[in-house]
C-alpha cells in the first residue's frame, strides 16, 4: 500500500505510521472501521479516511472538530469522517461496542481523569481480534528535557513523582515508562506486540541538520524506535496491542 503524502510527515509520527501500515497490509488492505480518541483535526483521520477507511473521531475541542470537518471536506474524504464531541473519560458512552477494527489513542491518556477506564472503554470498543495503537508521553525524556534545559528542580520533581508529573502548574497529568503503559494496557485485556520510541532522535538535532537529510532522520528514528535504550528515552511511546480473539 502506498502512503499518501499526509502520511509521510517525517520523523515525528513515522513510527507510528509504520504500525498502521502493517496493521492494514496484515488485513489485507480492506477498508477498516477506525476509531479515533483524541484525534482533533484529523492528523491521522483524514490520510486513513483518503486510503478508503471509515474513522469516527471523538474529542472534547469543537474547535478542533470544525477544523477536522473542514479538512476533510477539502481533502474529499468527508463521507468517510465522523466527528463525535466527547471527552475521553466518556468514551464508553460515545461509540458502538466491538465495531473497531483499529482504535488510535494518541496523547489522551496522560490528560484524561481516569486513564485505566479509558483504556477499558478502548478494549470494549474493539472487534474481537482488532487492534490499538496507543501513544503516551515518555518520562524519561522529560526528566532529560528539563535537565539539560537547566530545570534541575523540575527534573528532580517530575523523577520522584510516581505519576511522572512535575507539580500543578504541569501541563500533563502523568507521564509512562514501558512498563508502566504496558501493565495499562494488558489490565483492560489487551495483548501488547510492539513497543517503540517516538522522537528519539528527532526533537534533538539542530534543524539545519534535520532539514538538510530528512530521510536520513526518519530511517535512524525506525531504526532506533525499537531498541533500548534510545526506545525508553523518547519523547513518545507508541505501544500496539490487540483485543484477544476469544
Amino acid at each position: 500500500m502506498e502512503l499518501t503524502r499526509a502520511q509521510r510527515s517525517g520523523p515525528r509520527t513515522a513510527v507510528v505510521w509504520a504500525a498502521l501500515r502493517r496493521e492494514i497490509e496484515r488485513q489485507g488492505g480492506r477498508p477498516l472501521t477506525v476509531l479515533d480518541v483524541g484525534g482533533g483535526t484529523g492528523g491521522f483521520a483524514v490520510p486513513l479516511a483518503e486510503d478508503g477507511h471509515r474513522v469516527t473521531v471523538v474529542d472534547a475541542s469543537p474547535d478542533a472538530l470544525a477544523a477536522l470537518t473542514r479538512r476533510a471536506a477539502e481533502a474529499g474524504v468527508a463521507d468517510r469522517v465522523q466527528a463525535v464531541q466527547g471527552d475521553g473519560d466518556a468514551l464508553a458512552g460515545l461509540v458502538e461496542p466491538g465495531a473497531a477494527d483499529l482504535v488510535l489513542c494518541h496523547a489522551v491518556l496522560e490528560v484524561v481523569d481516569d486513564p485505566a477506564g479509558v483504556v477499558a472503554a478502548v478494549t470494549a470498543a474493539l472487534r474481537p481480534g482488532g487492534a490499538a495503537s496507543v501513544l503516551v508521553a515518555g518520562k524519561a525524556a522529560a526528566v532529560l528535557s528539563r535537565a539539560v534545559n537547566g530545570n534541575l528542580a523540575g527534573a528532580a520533581a517530575l523523577l520522584a513523582d510516581r505519576h511522572g508529573c512535575a507539580g500543578p502548574r504541569d501541563t500533563l497529568r502523568r507521564r509512562y515508562d514501558a512498563d508502566t503503559a504496558v501493565a495499562l494496557l494488558r489490565a483492560a485485556g489487551l495483548d501488547v506486540s510492539e513497543i517503540h520510541g517516538v522522537r528519539v532522535l528527532a526533537d534533538l538535532l539542530p534543524a539545519a541538520v534535520a532539514d538538510g537529510d530528512p530521510q536520513a532522520v526518519v530511517d535512524l528514528e525506525l531504526a532506533a524506535a525499537a531498541h533500548p535504550p534510545y526506545r525508553d528515552i523518547a519523547a513518545q511511546l507508541h505501544l500496539f496491542a490487540r483485543r484477544p480473539s476469544s
